[in-house]
């Protein structure tokens, strides 16, 4: 009887992890049909990403679907950068470690800026300079109209 009680809190990790586990997988999966909508996504436990053109999406996921959702151009913004541990560091320069990591997107508006949230410093490294790289191509563009 006591070896049976010594195995009760190992079955009751167990447990949590099957459903932490499930828990998991239905995010992913959520996440991977609302990603099929965009040219490019990103998942992570922080934030969901999507990008069709200079249109981004990004929310929080949940195992039925992404939530709060915003959507922002890109020809709306003036400046991305990198924030790491609540410092603004140089895409070009990133320190070695980190503990918080999001993208920063500074609006031409001077309206509050747009923080999302990355787990890993390489994926938002990935991420910063690619939609920097956008975000140049959009300014060189000419203005319609003229």
């Amino acid at each position: 009887m006591t070896r049976g009680l010594l195995w009760l809190p190992l079955l009751a990790v167990f447990i949590g992890l099957a459903w932490a586990g499930w828990n998991e997988y239905q995010k992913l999966e959520a996440y991977r049909v609302w990603a099929e909508q965009f040219e490019r996504a990103k998942y992570d436990i922080y934030s969901v990403l999507g990008q069709n053109g200079s249109t981004l999406t990004w929310g929080k996921p949940t195992r039925k679907a992404p939530v709060n959702l915003q959507t922002f151009s890109l020809k709306q913004i003036r400046r991305v950068r990198l924030w790491v541990d609540n410092q603004s560091v140089d895409l070009e320069t990133p320190p070695q470690k980190s503990r918080k990591v999001a993208l920063e997107f500074e609006r031409s508006d001077d309206a509050e800026p747009i923080r999302i949230p990355f787990t890993d410093l390489s994926l938002a490294i990935q991420w910063g300079n690619h939609l920097q790289q956008n975000l140049r191509q959009l300014q060189a563009e000419p203005i319609d109209g003229n």
